[in-house]
């Protein structure tokens, strides 16, 4: 495992520097659609190496929730798999990302060409405004918009902090918010050298329709993808035997003893 975690890691890393580099000659000056088209290679190219290098495959379900139209996609966010898996499966998505992001070499001006909208939490306030205004001119390009509610990484099993962004949202567009639960956590850990074999398993939920309360929108958004999530841990612990570093009492033989 130690081995192809560490050839997987050397590779993730010099595929992303590679092709910033090789495609940055010409990545500003082509269509959309070819902008696309390099994005969603790298994603998929990911995708291979994590598979035939680290042993890690991924298994998306319930593609068939997804709108065809704009939507907000509110997603569980574990890992920085959870950054690249679903970009095939979308036509032209617009993530909610830190705007320290932006500020990245290379990375950052991909992100500002393909339209990502970009949120400087020290703002308060003023964030949620900004957001918003990214938010609806996207929408009025008929794109979808990706948020993660927790707004961070959080690591499998811990309890949920939901940010008011998600709602905020939900609020001003007046669009169908999607649920994903997944437990991509388990196999590629926050802050962790390893990647552990197996297969990350992310289901795409039935769309909370527009316009409920706060109250019962964040109960539904929340409900359904924090149960599902914990399904989801039960069932790749019971398979391959890992267990959430945040359980309690349980020792965790791939990552460590577990902390509280």
């Amino acid at each position: 495992m130690f081995l192809r975690s560490l050839a997987f890691n050397g590779l993730f890393y010099l595929n992303l520097v590679a092709q910033l580099l090789f495609y940055s000659p010409v990545f500003f000056f082509v269509s959309e659609a070819t902008g696309w088209w390099i994005v969603k290679n790298w994603a998929r190219s990911n995708l291979w190496l994590l598979e035939h290098v680290a042993g890690i495959r991924a298994d998306i379900r319930g593609k068939e929730n997804l709108p065809a139209g704009p939507a907000i996609i509110a997603a569980k966010h574990q890992s920085v798999w959870d950054v690249f898996a679903f970009l095939p499966d979308l036509d032209r998505p617009t993530f909610i990302l830190k705007k320290e992001l932006m500020a990245i070499p290379f990375f950052g001006w991909y992100a500002r060409r393909m339209g990502m909208i970009p949120v400087d939490r020290a703002r308060r306030g003023g964030a949620v405004a900004s957001m918003i205004e990214g938010a609806e001119k996207a929408v009025a390009e008929g794109r979808q918009i990706v948020i993660f509610p927790e707004g961070t990484r959080t690591a499998p099993g811990a309890a949920p902090d939901y940010r008011q962004g998600v709602f905020r949202l939900y609020e001003a567009l007046g669009l169908p918010v999607v649920p994903v639960a997944l437990n991509s956590g388990l196999y590629w850990p926050r802050r962790k050298f390893v990647r552990r074999p197996g297969t990350i398993r992310a289901d795409i939920l039935a769309p909370v329709p527009p316009h409920l309360p706060r109250g019962e929108f964040l109960d539904r958004l929340r409900g359904g993808i924090e149960e599902r999530s914990t399904d989801l841990l039960a069932e790749a612990s019971a398979r391959d035997g890992y267990v959430p570093a945040v359980d309690a009492g349980e020792p965790d033989p791939y990552g460590g003893p577990a902390r509280h």
